[in-house]
């Protein structure tokens, strides 16, 4: 199974890109894994824009025989070990690649959103999207240690 992250922008600061360069070779250990930093779109005029940007249609392109995981606010919200038991069954069921998708600012359009096989929520709080980043790498790299019985989950 390949795990393949798409974000708008690159991540500003540092650290968290030390962190997020950090959990992706730890993921790699596991399976493969791809992080797309994709050009931001521009701000549309209205909020009410109910069609896919272009980034966006440009990562439904990218993703189009993915199993494809939303970050969402609105999203189900999971615990680490529900996480990780979903993850194990996509591989037990064949899933070949999953997509995660952390969205701009502004969130996703009406017309991508409905793309989503899932839409998932990290936290009910509001996070910077370069914390997201980061914590979803940690939490992906969270559901294969908690599948293969490893340490760092308990």
């Amino acid at each position: 199974m390949r795990i393949r992250v798409f974000w708008e922008g690159k991540t500003k600061d540092p650290h968290l890109r030390a962190l997020v360069a950090d959990y992706r070779d730890r993921i790699a250990k596991f399976t493969d894994i791809a992080i797309e930093e994709l050009p931001e779109a521009r701000k549309p005029r209205s909020r009410s824009v109910k069609k896919a940007s272009p980034v966006e249609t440009r990562m439904l392109e990218k993703m189009a025989k993915c199993t494809r995981v939303f970050l969402d606010p609105e999203g189900a919200e999971w615990t680490s070990r529900e996480f990780a038991l979903w993850l194990g069954d996509q591989g037990v069921h064949g899933t070949r690649e999953i997509a995660f998708v952390v969205g701009a600012a502004d969130g996703f359009s009406p017309a991508f959103r409905q793309h989503a096989n899932v839409l998932l929520s990290l936290s009910r709080m509001t996070l910077t999207h370069d914390w997201t980043r980061a914590m979803l790498l940690e939490q992906i790299y969270r559901a294969f240690t908690i599948l293969r019985g490893f340490p760092y989950a308990r």
